[in-house]
């Protein structure tokens, strides 16, 4: 018996498929809930076998951000995502977070019924996985996106630092901008937006990391300098070629 959590934030479809699945004599909704918020307080009471997880949910966290919180408590949890929706961030955090095996993830308008959804339950919790060709694609269509757009690797606040640091503000300067007392935040941040860039990586010179990364915000692409400071992007066939800024 599949001992089930159900995460779902439309009740009447929630309760719908609650009680399709309990008629299956092979699995039993254990918990269900519309956030993502509460379906860690239920894991982690009363561990469930498997989760159907709809990726936009009530509360703060989608789908993914819930599994990849479950999972840290419950190691491989078998998670099944599914989603009418079509933002670039679920596909982005999806690509982010890590999940290689135990998930299914389809498109919710051709998987509704649990006699559809229960072979992707069982292969999940077998460890193996599935993903709609037509997720697959966008997946990566939002992967070769991100590579092109560095904005789009940013969070918010960091969206907004990246854009003072190219015009030239220094860290006190942004950080009375920003409201913020420690002028520490905006280092730490500097570091999150020279990592998501790769500037962590070939450089540890700040003021030069500083440079490279005012240079990536105003050509709105991602940069590779060599050890000799030559700068490479990559083109359409994923090759880094030198860059020639005209």
């Amino acid at each position: 018996m599949i001992e089930l959590m159900l995460v779902e934030d439309n009740q009447r479809l929630r309760e719908a498929l609650a009680a399709g699945f309990e008629t299956t004599g092979k699995v039993h909704v254990c918990a269900h809930t519309a956030a993502g918020e509460e379906a860690l307080e239920l894991a982690f009471v009363n561990p469930p076998t498997a989760v159907l997880m709809d990726v936009r949910l009530a509360g703060n966290l989608n789908g993914i951000q819930t599994a990849i919180a479950l999972r840290r408590e419950i190691p491989r949890l078998p998670v099944v995502f599914y989603s009418i929706q079509d933002d670039d961030q679920y596909y982005r955090d999806f690509r982010t977070s890590g999940i290689l095996s135990h998930y299914a993830y389809v498109r919710k308008s051709n998987y509704l019924l649990p006699e559809m959804i229960l072979p992707l339950l069982q292969d999940a919790i077998t460890g193996r996985s599935f993903i709609d060709p037509e997720i697959e694609t966008r997946v990566h269509e939002v992967r070769t996106l991100d590579e092109q757009d560095p904005l789009a690797l940013l969070e918010p606040n960091e969206l907004l630092v990246a854009g003072m640091i190219a015009q030239g503000l220094t860290n006190e300067q942004i950080a009375a901008r920003l409201g913020f007392r420690d002028k520490r935040t905006i280092s730490r941040t500097n570091g999150s937006i020279y990592a998501a860039w790769g500037l962590d990586e070939n450089t540890t010179d700040e003021k030069v990391a500083r440079t490279r990364a005012a240079i990536i915000y105003q050509a709105r692409r991602i940069i590779h300098w060599d050890s000799d400071g030559r700068p490479f992007v990559m083109n359409a066939d994923h090759d880094w070629v030198a860059w020639e800024n005209k």
